[in-house]
């Protein structure tokens, strides 16, 4: 059975190092992989990005199953596509995969869903944002909506620290694109 892992990680590696121990393996192709997984599995120049890329790459080298690593595919729906291709991709879909790809997504559907989950505000506006914070009381901890490589997330202790952190997600942008909206908790 020929495996593709999607990614070029740490996360990636673990699971090729894990993958290259179970009886039944043949290939394992990494895209784009790392220097560590190029040392136990055959590293693709494909970005994780590029789903008609990986899916030829599974046609072509008959992959029985394929593993994402982050979330941005699965955000994108390459589980959805290699599922509509006729391959076996693990990973959540493009609607379950919303649960990562935006706190405020998250936060309601937990809100909607009874489940249990901190109280929260959301801002698209900075200035508003820093109004909310400046009438809240600390510990407040600021997150980036989107994607933002799993460092979207600052803990503010105090009404500076938060302020502060409103400022390097929101106006700044120090997490991309993922800052255009903030959950305030």
């Amino acid at each position: 059975m020929n495996v593709l892992i999607v990614g070029g990680g740490g996360r990636e590696h673990a699971l090729a190092w894990a993958i290259t121990r179970s009886p039944g393996i043949g290939e394992i192709f990494v895209a784009p992989g790392n220097g560590g997984t190029d040392a136990i599995a055959k590293n693709v120049a494909i970005a994780p990005n590029d789903i008609d890329g990986l899916i030829q790459l599974a046609r072509d080298n008959n992959v029985s199953l394929t593993i994402v690593g982050p979330e941005a595919p699965l955000v994108a729906g390459i589980v959805d596509r290699f599922d509509k291709a006729g391959l076996r991709c693990f990973g959540p879909g493009r609607e379950a995969a919303r649960l990562e790809g935006s706190k405020v997504f998250a936060k309601e559907f937990m809100a909607r869903h009874g489940i249990p989950t901190a109280d929260f505000a959301v801002f698209d506006d900075p200035d508003a944002a820093k109004e909310h914070v400046s009438k809240g009381q600390g510990p407040l901890v600021i997150k980036a909506d989107g994607l933002a490589q799993g460092k979207g997330v600052i803990v503010a202790l105090t009404r500076g620290q938060a302020l502060s952190a409103v400022d390097q997600i929101m106006v700044q942008k120090k997490f991309g694109d993922g800052g255009g909206r903030v959950v305030i908790e």
